[in-house]
């Protein structure tokens, strides 16, 4: 376990410190990881999470589309319309963000809104970087608001057993929805502090851009329809796990096919394929076998035990622990593998505690759920390597040329990641604490 736990680490240190390689890092690091036998050959292709790979090149395949469409120059235009300033715009842009990844994949969300920040901030000759990363972290937050907002959503919803509804309305309380909006709302003030020097006004008299066409726009917001229907679906339809990338590189295929059609060239599939980010793809796969390889060494069973202990048979005490080291942990590893490990050991001292206290083991399990959702959800907004729509939105901006350094992130995500979690917190132990 130790070696896994020395290479992990160090791979993060270098990726922290050499942020122009992260790809090329991680990827041997997780060479590292399989030759060294900690993650098997045969648990290589398990490890690797191709909904998410294949949900990212569709949709930047599409978004290829959508951007030449000019429909992102118009939505820029129709946004500097209603914004006084730059600061409301960034605020503004953030928050619609978040909206739409309360019910779509977070890195979609980001791919989808990442454009119109980039026409805005073009057209008003400011630094786009702040956007974009507020725009990433708005949309990790919101995956928490809803079943279909995020996968560790749909996970907490299986183990509680619980419907779309219950997360707006749970054991005749507001759920977690409003306790994520709770959060959202002081993170939105947050923005608004980090960026209150950007007071330059924004000039109305703007002629709007004029769309040549709306095929593209109308693929995208097929594909939004198409993941919200995909995460209803019920389980005895056996769709495959990876249904939302299939239905972003279906849709791709289409707009490809369209494109071709309209300009008879082959330039018009093979421009739209070569602005699929694949440094991004490459960090995410190297990410995918690093967690991969640790998963296998027991280091995520041992931190899940180690959280465990330090709760005692205290049960706020035990929710403190939970929500706040699951924001660490999340903050350098990937939240799906850690809260998969940790729900049935969350569902166990659940049992124990009720027992000993006489009463529902929901009851108990209710505030220890809810508490390793809100903390591995935002904690990934900690770092640009704490979740997928980060790595997405850093991928984006260095194709446009523009580097992140470690700096610019921090100064967003970690105050983001506090005025989040801390109402959050104290939320769902007023409601649901037992």
């Amino acid at each position: 376990m130790l070696p896994a736990i020395i290479l992990f680490a160090a791979t993060y240190v270098l990726m922290l410190s050499f942020s122009k390689y992260r790809p090329y890092i991680a990827l041997i690091s997780g060479a590292i990881f399989i030759a060294t036998g900690m993650l098997p050959i045969g648990n290589i292709l398990g490890e690797l999470d191709f909904n998410v790979l294949l949900m990212i090149a569709g949709t930047m395949g599409l978004v290829a589309l959508f951007i030449e469409s000019k429909m992102p120059e118009l939505l820029a235009d129709i946004v500097m319309e209603k914004v006084p300033n730059v600061q409301m715009a960034a605020v503004a842009l953030s928050l619609f963000a978040g909206i739409i990844s309360a019910f779509v994949d977070n890195v979609a969300t980001v791919l989808m809104v990442a454009p119109v920040a980039l026409e805005i901030c073009k057209k008003l000759k400011t630094n786009p970087v702040p956007f974009i990363i507020g725009i990433a972290v708005s949309s990790n937050l919101q995956g928490a608001a809803t079943l279909v907002g995020d996968t560790t959503a749909i996970m907490l919803g299986s183990a509680l057993d619980m419907s779309f509804l219950d997360f707006i309305w749970y054991q005749g309380k507001p759920s977690i929805f409003f306790a994520v909006e709770l959060g959202a709302l002081a993170a939105a003030l947050i923005l608004a502090v980090i960026f209150r020097k950007e007071k330059a006004p924004i000039e109305k008299n703007i002629v709007r851009t004029k769309v040549t066409d709306y095929v593209p726009t109308v693929l995208l917001l097929g594909a939004i329809l198409l993941l919200i229907c995909a995460s209803f679906a019920p389980e005895s339809w056996n769709l495959p796990s990876e249904i939302n990338g299939i239905i972003c590189c279906a849709l791709l295929v289409i707009g490809l096919v369209y494109n071709f059609i309209k300009k008879r060239t082959a330039d018009a599939i093979i421009s739209p394929l070569k602005e699929i980010d694949f440094e991004t793809l490459g960090l995410l796969v190297g990410l995918f076998l690093m967690i991969g390889g640790i998963k296998h060494e027991g280091v995520i069973d041992a931190l899940a035990d180690l959280l465990a202990q330090l709760g005692g048979g205290n049960v706020f005490l035990l929710y403190t622990v939970i929500v706040w080291a699951s924001v660490l942990i999340s903050a350098f590893i990937d939240n799906i593998p850690y809260v998969a490990t940790m729900i049935p050991v969350i569902a166990s001292l659940s049992i124990q505690l009720s027992t000993q206290m006489g009463i529902a083991a929901t009851l108990v399990a209710t505030p220890l759920y809810f508490g390793l959702l809100s903390g591995a959800t935002l904690g990934g907004n900690c770092t640009p390597i704490g979740a997928s729509a980060n790595i997405t939105g850093i991928g984006i901006l260095r194709r446009a040329g523009y580097e992140v350094k470690n700096s610019d992130f921090f100064r967003i995500g970690i105050p983001f990641t506090l005025a989040a979690i801390i109402p959050a917190y104290i939320y769902i132990w007023l409601l649901f604490g037992v």
